[in-house]
């Protein structure tokens, strides 16, 4: 089959890309918040949800 007889392909969601890593995140530094008694689990949900911002939006730049 030649490329102009393939039907179009969906663009993957970016944000649902984002959102996977940004909860992907959230969950590590919850869970080093409590493994470290409680005392980060602000600060560790707080960079938890950067960093998954961040690895996401570095997806999205890849895929472009």
């Amino acid at each position: 089959m030649t490329q102009e007889h393939k039907p179009p392909q969906p663009e993957k969601n970016k944000t649902q890309s984002m959102g996977l890593w940004i909860a992907i995140g959230v969950a590590i530094g919850a869970g080093l918040g409590v493994a470290l008694d409680n005392i980060a689990v602000g600060v560790g949900v707080g960079v938890g949800v950067a960093l998954g911002a961040a690895i996401g939006a570095a997806q999205n730049q890849k895929s472009k």
